[in-house]
């Protein structure tokens, strides 16, 4: 291996890799040497650069499951080769593939950077170039022996570095298109990139890179609102072969006291379906022994979601479905932060 720094840059699609055509004004795919001729300070890091591309590049509202094992496929077959490994990818679906990836690395020493743009990379304002650069140079960090400074999967955005499973979209036009409400920014990049050490998670001395390549998407996302349908509650709970729902409520975990609506949670938690309650609100945590409407969610065996980001919930359990646990070892995992990604008292 060089003495320089190895970067993987995995392109999946999305609009940073993607050029304006000067001609007919359309927006078109790149190949790695074309994007190097637009962001010519490439040619500055003292890091080996190698790219590739998914099969077929997508938009990231399409992004499935199944790309997910193929990146960490990518990941892992390469993971000796390369000391850190730049993910580009399309904004809409971005923090899905960051949680999914922390759950999926298990044990990852090395930075897996997620980056994009809110404008194409051959734009004259474009953000992505500035995204890209400090990326690779946030992946390239090293500390005085040798060792990578990011140890985790994150997201690198308008010069924040956020932690992959904490990360929610917020804006669909601005270029602060991502927070963290629940957990501070890793790494903050102006004049120099300051890093929060205390804050990176690090794998133990002794770890060793396990990925997993199983996923399950038998669950369902259940928004409650005010005047909620009673037919339409129980439609989504009698979806064939549901293993699991997670539970958007208000505040700090409440729902509408209706008989029928907690009747039709605890039917699902006998039949062994895992009910997961996070609250819609954007920053703060479930505390279901708050209130009463509470306190009967946590009667009718629903799990706290604690302050996980919806993304990061839904991935979870996605990822401990796949690996076939038993109920009590999945609920055990779900109070548990296992990536980083909740605030367990």
């Amino acid at each position: 291996m060089n003495a320089e720094p190895n970067i993987l840059i995995i392109y999946t699609g999305g609009t940073i890799g993607m050029i304006e055509n000067p001609e007919t004004g359309a927006l078109q795919n790149f190949d790695w040497d074309t994007l190097k001729r637009y962001v010519p300070e490439l040619r500055r890091f003292k890091t080996y650069i190698d790219s590739l591309s998914l099969k077929a590049p997508i938009d990231s509202s399409d992004m499935q499951p199944q790309y997910w094992i193929d990146i960490t496929h990518i990941i892992a077959d390469n993971y000796d080769k390369y000391d850190g490994f730049v993910l580009l990818h399309g904004t809409d679906t971005m923090a899905y593939t960051a949680s999914a990836l922390s759950y999926m690395l298990e044990n990852l020493g090395k930075p897996v950077i997620i980056t994009g743009s809110q404008l194409p990379i051959g734009k004259l304002r474009t953000d992505g170039k500035e995204n890209l650069l400090t990326s690779i140079e946030i992946a390239s960090a090293r500390d005085e022996n040798g060792q990578p400074l990011v140890t985790e999967v994150c997201i690198f955005f308008e010069n924040q570095l956020l932690r992959g499973n904490r990360t929610t979209k917020i804006n669909a036009e601005g270029f602060n298109a991502f927070r963290s409400y629940n957990f501070p920014a890793l790494a903050k990049a102006g004049v120099h990139i300051k890093y929060e050490d205390r804050l990176i998670r690090k794998p133990a001395a002794d770890a060793v890179l396990c990925p997993h390549f199983k996923l399950n998407n038998h669950l369902v996302i259940l928004t409650l609102f005010p005047g909620i349908r009673r037919d339409v509650v129980e439609a989504i709970c009698n979806i064939e072969g549901l293993r699991a729902v997670v539970l958007k409520t208000f505040g700090s975990g409440n729902a509408p006291q209706h008989e029928w609506l907690l009747d039709a949670f605890k039917k699902l938690t006998d039949k062994g379906i895992i009910v997961v309650n996070i609250t819609q609100c954007s920053t703060g945590s479930v505390e279901m022994q708050r209130y009463e409407t509470g306190i009967q969610l946590l009667q009718a065996g629903l799990l706290n979601g604690y302050d996980a980001t919806i993304e990061a919930s839904v991935t979870k359990l996605m990822y401990l479905l796949g690996q076939d646990y038993d109920n009590d070892t999945i609920i055990k995992y779900m109070n548990t932060s296992i990536a980083g990604e909740i605030t367990v008292d």
